[in-house]
């Protein structure tokens, strides 16, 4: 059983059990959040189509911590006028296990 969920402009395929890194959330590790926004949901039935996301459907995960991701540099060059910056820049996720997926 798989879930397409939608959280932060970005689509998940997400299977209970599965660990990913969603956008940054104030939540505290341990505490469960719900996704409500979800596309589709394959089960033993069939597949369920949202037009566009399914009425009742939720998605409950367990957050896991916070994370950082693999360091981005910027760098801005301006040629013949002496001008050099670099810059870094790690973009913080929340980490989360879904838990459970339920249809209506």
């Amino acid at each position: 059983m798989y879930a397409i969920i939608a959280d932060g402009g970005r689509q998940y395929r997400v299977e209970e059990g599965q660990e990913l890194d969603v956008d940054y959330r104030e939540a505290a590790t341990g505490q469960e959040i719900e996704f409500d926004r979800v596309l589709a949901v394959s089960s033993d039935q069939g597949l369920q189509l949202g037009q566009p996301t399914l009425e009742g459907a939720k998605v409950t995960a367990q957050v896991l911590g916070v994370e950082q991701g693999e360091k981005i540099y910027v760098q801005k060059f301006r040629r013949r006028k002496n001008y050099r910056r670099r810059t870094g820049h790690r973009q913080m996720y929340t980490r989360v296990r879904i838990s459970r997926i339920a249809t209506a």
